[in-house]
């Protein structure tokens, strides 16, 4: 089984734990049991879920036949959607395109997209902070790979 199929079965049927911003338009989703994590200075950070989902620029989520947020909109809109995300079922986990994007699948109808619109690749990371979890997957040179 290679890795996107193993994230595919290790996310079906989890829910989003925790959905948080990043540094300038970066989001994290967390999935199933969270862990406390401190940052350098002694001060609480985001926790990590068992899996963790980082966009670093250019995603959107989209409802329906619509795109109800993403990472060019209104900040304002951004906290009440990575909110909405909270509690929802993975449905499906893939990536689409030549250049390999992320589709993430939740109840609702709604579908988290990574969709790079600058030089260079698709700036997504699939993370598992499970003992002996998978090795972290993204896109180097237009393809999926475990990072090196």
């Amino acid at each position: 089984m290679d890795l996107l199929e193993n994230y595919r079965c290790a996310l079906r049927g989890t829910s989003v734990s925790h959905a948080w911003r990043g540094h300038g338009s970066a989001i994290f989703l967390e999935f199933g049991e969270l862990a406390a994590k401190t940052r350098t200075d002694g001060s609480p950070g985001n926790p990590d879920g068992e899996l963790t989902l980082m966009i670093e620029w250019s995603w959107r989520i989209e409802q329906g036949d619509d795109i109800v947020c993403g990472s060019w909109s209104d900040d304002s809109l951004w906290q009440s959607w990575l909110e909405k995300l909270v509690g929802r079922t993975v449905s499906d986990f893939g990536v689409f395109g030549r250049l390999p994007e992320v589709n993430l699948g939740l109840s609702g109808g709604i579908h988290v997209l990574s969709f790079m619109t600058s030089e260079g690749g698709p700036e997504w990371a699939m993370m598992d902070h499970r003992d002996n979890g998978l090795a972290t997957m993204m896109v180097k040179h237009g393809r999926v790979c475990a990072e090196d």
